[in-house]
């Protein structure tokens, strides 16, 4: 059906139902008891309707790289993971150097892992980010648990000591834990490490890197990664509902 014809059908649904309401007052018992039993058939249908309509438009958009970036900022990213489905939305008993997609990849040292980790749908109002992340860790008897996410080439176009790299992410924990990010830059036959640790007892976080402190070869920058570092994570969950990077350059002293 053309979109005219739908739009002269919707017209003309619309004048029926408003006549038979202007005299529904009126109407004869029989002819009324007719019109409830259409009027609700009708009804069951457009409450579905609208069920789904808003639920789907209340989520954030599929692909979606919209979030807040730092003024002059000129590249910023929100990983796959967190941007649309995974072909593989989840994984048990993860091994480690397990990948999540093609950025963001697991270490840990356990002898016997009790480790989930499932891309799940934000479904909240706040939520800008498609997709999040959940971590859930049960019995726990290494000694290390990271993510590390791989930035991608756009992140190293043009980067010098004169930028610094800002990581937000969104985390709900079931107990408080202690969450570290650690900035690595691959230079020549070096790694520049910078480490910060995540805010305490906040949903919302983030830290800035910044690079004028660090011995990068700005011409030798080959690769970039962060480590998302679980302090004692045994018995805990752990959700992502977002994370992202901007970059920008520091002010001029």
């Amino acid at each position: 059906m053309s979109r005219i014809m739908e739009k002269l059908l919707h017209r003309r649904t619309l004048r029926h139902w408003g006549r038979i309401a202007n005299k529904v007052e009126t109407a004869p018992l029989n002819e009324l008891r007719r019109q409830q039993n259409r009027a609700r058939q009708l009804k069951s249908r457009l409450d579905r309707l609208l069920h789904v309509a808003e639920g789907r438009l209340a989520l954030p958009h599929i692909g979606s790289s919209s979030f807040p970036t730092p003024h002059g900022s000129d590249w910023s990213w929100r990983p796959e993971a967190w941007r649309g489905p995974l072909p593989v939305p989840g994984l048990s008993s993860v091994p480690s150097k397990a990948k999540v997609g093609s950025e963001v990849q697991v270490f840990h040292d356990c002898a016997y892992s009790e480790l989930t980790l499932r891309q799940l749908r934000n479904t909240r109002e706040e939520d800008l980010a498609p997709h999040g992340l959940r971590l859930d860790v049960f019995n726990f008897d290494g000694s290390f648990l990271s993510l590390v996410i791989a930035l991608p080439q756009g992140a190293l176009e043009g980067l010098t000591r004169q930028h610094l790299i800002r990581f937000d992410t969104i985390v709900e924990t079931e107990r408080p834990l202690e969450i570290f990010a650690r900035l690595n830059i691959s230079h020549g036959p070096n790694t520049e490490q910078i480490v910060r640790e995540l805010p305490h007892g906040e949903r919302r976080m983030g830290v800035e890197f910044d690079l004028a402190y660090t011995k990068i070869n700005e011409k030798r920058v080959k690769s970039a990664w962060l480590d998302l570092i679980f302090e004692a994570p045994e018995m805990n969950q752990v959700v992502l509902r977002d994370l992202t990077f901007a970059r920008h350059r520091r002010a001029n002293l």
